[in-house]
């Protein structure tokens, strides 16, 4: 069980996808740097947990589900030795979240591999059936397991060959790290959908999802991992292949509205700048009449600071997080059932009674969440309740990665704006624009997805994509 299945704990924004780390480095503890730098990606997936190292020949995997302190103890650690490892923090995007989909994957085909992935591949389906006509069997119900079973299968001698020749049959996206006895090898689709970067530790190198994992570590940021490029950490040091030429770069636009942590520094920016600077224009996109800015925390942060900023409007925190909820497994119970968010957020009355207020939030899918917060500041005496998102409305799921809900869900869905605050019961609603948030990330349309706002899909037809549990249904029927 996950820690908030059967009661919905977390606000309801899109569902982080997934963290992956690599480390080649002969004379560190490199299970404890994959365990930091897990730490550090905490926040991009908390269904399971795993590392992978390897020494002197002999992978060695653990994996569970929980949380990373919850998988790793001090012993678990200090029995995994070796020159390299990886790592994996997951939310199921593809295939349900079972100790089978956990990661990283282990495979040996003919040639053993450990795989950590992040991203979702839209031809999965296809894959797979191929796969089993070959007689290779599968554990689990995750297309990162398919990734896993090409590139073991693989009859190059290298696996640097056999990651250039699997790539160009891969569709969607997937920024990978693969494990042998030999190398630690990362690779991102040549649209670079989901991040990937690399790092240098000393005279070693690292690889994660995202730079607050080096951070950690104690290791300096390179640079992003190029679209439709592999990198190899072995002995030899860094080696580079441009593999898949990108016809169209779709980096993921919500990396830099809310999935990636703020202090990480994707496409040349630190993302609390750039949040803060969404909160900014967003003010001068839709300004109102208030007394008090408050954040939804801890997403909404960034960008309250950015709106109060350019108002000139007070700012403070009007609603408390309790932020270890997600780690107990307890459920309330039905008597604490009607307390609902209150397990999550508290709001001050002392603080918001009496008050106009503006509520600044990055997100809204379902509504759920946001018209209960609404609900308590009311009951808390707040006079005047105005949100204001530092995102365009979310109105289609995405096929990329990241768990979105169907569009019929999202409260924007076939409403307009006024439609939507009438239903979540405020005084006033505003989304930035889209091209606010360019504006604020300093970045180009054509070179990002931002198909969840404005329905362009740079990866062509969604209906021809797999959906989450695909491989389920796939795997029934046999």
């Amino acid at each position: 069980m996950t820690p908030d299945q059967g009661f919905s704990f977390d606000r309801e924004g899109p569902r982080e996808e997934c963290g992956v780390f690599g480390v080649y480095a002969p004379g560190h503890e490199v299970s404890r740097l994959a365990y930091f730098g897990l730490y550090a990606l905490q926040h991009r997936g908390q269904e399971s947990a795993g590392i992978a190292t390897c020494e002197g020949g002999m992978i060695t995997t653990m994996r569970d589900q929980g949380l990373v302190s919850q998988v790793f103890s001090e012993e678990k650690l200090a029995a995994m030795q070796g020159d390299m490892a990886i790592g994996h923090v997951r939310y199921s995007t593809t295939g349900g979240g079972s100790w089978e989909n956990a990661q990283p994957i282990w495979r040996d085909d003919g040639r053993e591999v450990a795989l950590a992935h992040n991203g979702n591949l839209t031809n999965a389906v296809e894959l797979w059936g191929e796969l089993k006509e070959q007689g290779l069997k599968f554990r689990g119900t995750s297309d990162s397991e398919i990734i896993a079973a090409l590139l073991s299968s693989h009859d190059g001698k290298m696996i640097e060959d056999a990651v250039a020749d699997v790539m160009p049959r891969l569709r969607g996206a997937y920024s990978t790290v693969v494990m042998t006895k030999r190398a630690i090898v990362a690779f991102r689709d040549p649209h670079g959908i989901r991040p990937l970067s690399l790092g240098r530790l000393g005279d070693r190198f690292v690889v994660a999802s995202e730079s607050c994992a080096f951070d950690i570590i104690g290791a300096e940021l390179m640079r992003e991992v190029h679209p439709g490029e592999m990198v190899s950490l072995t002995e030899r040091g860094l080696e580079t292949r441009q593999v898949v030429k990108a016809e169209r770069r779709a980096s993921c636009v919500f990396e830099h509205i809310y999935f990636s942590r703020p202090d990480s520094r994707l496409e040349g920016r630190v993302l609390q700048q750039s949040r803060g600077r969404m909160g900014e224009i967003l003010w001068r996109e839709a300004p109102v009449e208030a007394d008090l800015v408050i954040s939804v925390p801890d997403s909404g942060n960034p960008a309250a600071a950015g709106f109060a900023r350019a108002s000139g409007l007070p700012r403070d925190d009007g609603l408390i997080k309790n932020r270890y909820v997600a780690r107990t497994f307890i459920q309330p119970g039905q008597e604490l059932r009607k307390h609902g968010l209150r397990l999550k957020f508290n709001p001050l009355p002392e603080i918001v009674a009496g008050q106009r207020l503006v509520v600044v939030d990055d997100s809204i899918v379902r509504g759920n969440t946001t018209r209960q917060i609404v609900g308590m500041l009311r009951a808390a005496g707040a006079s005047e309740v105005h949100l204001r998102i530092s995102a365009p409305p979310i109105r289609n799921p995405c096929h990329y990665g990241v768990d979105m809900s169907t569009r019929e869900e999202m409260i924007a869905h076939n409403r307009s704006i006024e439609e939507i605050a009438a239903e979540l019961e405020a005084d006033s609603l505003a989304y930035l624009s889209i091209a606010g948030v360019y504006e604020a990330i300093g970045g180009d349309p054509g070179e990002h997805c931002d198909a969840c706002f404005t329905g362009d899909y740079p990866l062509g037809d969604p209906d021809e994509a797999d959906g989450k549990y695909a491989l389920e249904t796939a795997s029934s029927g046999v």
